[in-house]
Parts: C-alpha cells; sequence; structure tokens
C-alpha cells in the first residue's frame, strides 16, 4: 500500500501484537510480526499505537505474552497494553449470575497482585479486556484495576453489550474505552446503545476499530467530541483504511484532530505528545 499523506498526528488505541508468529499463523493465517506491523503503522501516518496480546488457548494466561508485548514495543512506536482475563461468565442471563456465585479463579487467570505488577511496570499503560474470550477478572481483581488507575481498552458487542460494560465496568470509575462503538461485528443498536451511555458515564470513551458506518462515526464525534478515539483493529485490517474512513468524515478539521489524536493523548499517557520522541 501507498504511504498516507495527511497533515494529522495520528495515534491508535487499538491494535494487536502477538510475540509467537507461529500460533499467529496457525489461528488466523496471516503472520504479524512487530516490523511489519510497524512498517503498516508508518503506512497508514500512525506515530504511536496502544497493542496488547491476542487470545491464548484455553487455560493459558496472560503473564508471558504480556511481558513479551511489553518487550517488544520498546524502542517502538508501541504502546504496550496488558492483557487480562478472569473465572466470570459475561452473559447477563440467570445461568452466568448462577455460574459466578461459584466462579473461583484459577492458577492461569489474572489476581489483583499480576495487576499492581503491571502497574508498576513502566513498560505497561493501560490493560485490555475481553469478556467474551477471557472471562471476566473477580471484583477484587477489577478493584486493583481501579486502583491502578489507567485506561482499560473493553472488546464489546453481542457477546457483552453495552449494558453488560455499565453494570460490569463502569462502577469502578477507571476509564473505559469500549472497542468499536460497543457494536462489533457491524450492529449499529448496539453503537447506538454505546452513544447513548456517554450521557451517564464521564470515563467511557468509544474507538472506531471496525466501525463502517460513516453516519454513526460523524454522529458520535459531533455529539460527543471528547470520546471518540482512532482504533485501527490492526492487523486484522490494515490501519490505513480505518484512518481513511476517519479522515473522509464530513466533520471539521478540530473534530478530526480530536478523534485521530487529541483524546486518546489526554486519557493514555504512553500516546501523548512527547512518548513517540
Amino acid at each position: 500500500m501507498l504511504e498516507l499523506e495527511h497533515g494529522f498526528r495520528v495515534v491508535d488505541v487499538h491494535a494487536r501484537l502477538d510475540p509467537d508468529d507461529g500460533a499467529v499463523v496457525a489461528s488466523r493465517g496471516r503472520e504479524v510480526s512487530p516490523e511489519r506491523l510497524q512498517r503498516e503503522m508508518h503506512q497508514a501516518g500512525v506515530v504511536q499505537s496502544a497493542v496488547a496480546p491476542g487470545s491464548r488457548p484455553a487455560g493459558e494466561g496472560y503473564l508471558r505474552a504480556n511481558n513479551a508485548v511489553a518487550r517488544l514495543s520498546v524502542d517502538r512506536p508501541f504502546c504496550a497494553f496488558a492483557r487480562l482475563n478472569g473465572p466470570r461468565d459475561p452473559g447477563e442471563s440467570p445461568v452466568s449470575r448462577l455460574r459466578n456465585l461459584a466462579a473461583a479463579p484459577a492458577d492461569h487467570h489474572t489476581d489483583p497482585g499480576d495487576v499492581e505488577q503491571y502497574a508498576y511496570d513502566s513498560r505497561l499503560h493501560g490493560f485490555v479486556l475481553d469478556p467474551v474470550n477471557d472471562g471476566l477478572p473477580t471484583e477484587e481483581t477489577l478493584e486493583q484495576v481501579a486502583d491502578a488507575g489507567e485506561p482499560v481498552l473493553v472488546h464489546g458487542g453481542r457477546g457483552f453489550p453495552p449494558s453488560a460494560v455499565a453494570d460490569a465496568l463502569l462502577e469502578y470509575g477507571f476509564p473505559v474505552i469500549l472497542s468499536s462503538f460497543g457494536g462489533y461485528p457491524l450492529d449499529r443498536a448496539l453503537m447506538g446503545e454505546a452513544m447513548e451511555l456517554l450521557d451517564s458515564y464521564d470515563h467511557l470513551y468509544l474507538d472506531t476499530a471496525f466501525v463502517r458506518f460513516r453516519d454513526v462515526l460523524e454522529t458520535g464525534l459531533l455529539e460527543h467530541p471528547d470520546r471518540v478515539m482512532f482504533g485501527s483493529g490492526a492487523p486484522d485490517t490494515h490501519p490505513d483504511v480505518g484512518v481513511m474512513e476517519v479522515l473522509t468524515l464530513d466533520v471539521s478539521e478540530d473534530l478530526l484532530d480530536r478523534a485521530l489524536s487529541k483524546n486518546a493523548a489526554r486519557v493514555i499517557e504512553g500516546l501523548a505528545p512527547g512518548a513517540d520522541a
């Protein structure tokens, strides 16, 4: 792909970096090395990207993968996030609630001590939750996340809709960046629900990854200009695609600048100007 030329500083709050390429090829069919991800970000004009490991096999924790991503981010334009897991079912049904009453963390689940270690690691700048694939951490672990005060990127969607995000996470008060406007994959109704939540929670933000509805993106920016952040979803999609979709919105340059950089820089220290120097 040709390099994009635009006059904006662009940072990305949502990218995946897998430390073991062999596993990526086996599970996703595409090799994505740190070098390739860095090259694709450069082509899109992205100066800094928040990265976290992809999903691991059942029964395997994220400690090694998180440490590897943090190590691979050094001297690269990457801002490493630690991915967390847990024993609780993210569903909202009575069966899920019953299961959670008896849920106990296993050895591979993230515990409060892990979060405390991540918070003290200067190479890590936030956390990632994917409740459908990884389960929800315990309440004690989430309280430790709140004490850390770092932002949390949350993978939402039909298996973990905005209402579940509100019930399970927003009470803790840490900054939550809800991926894909809460509607992955392409669920316009859920995206609308997520935008409605912005009126009630001033620590909730939405990222643009895989949001292909221009009117949804434009409405989000016009009605909530400080709460929308660019996320590419790379490497599942080339960051050029996401950048171009934002750049072609019918909104002012000021709103584009907020979405592409300023909003994220305010919430994620590692993406602020100077962090990419």
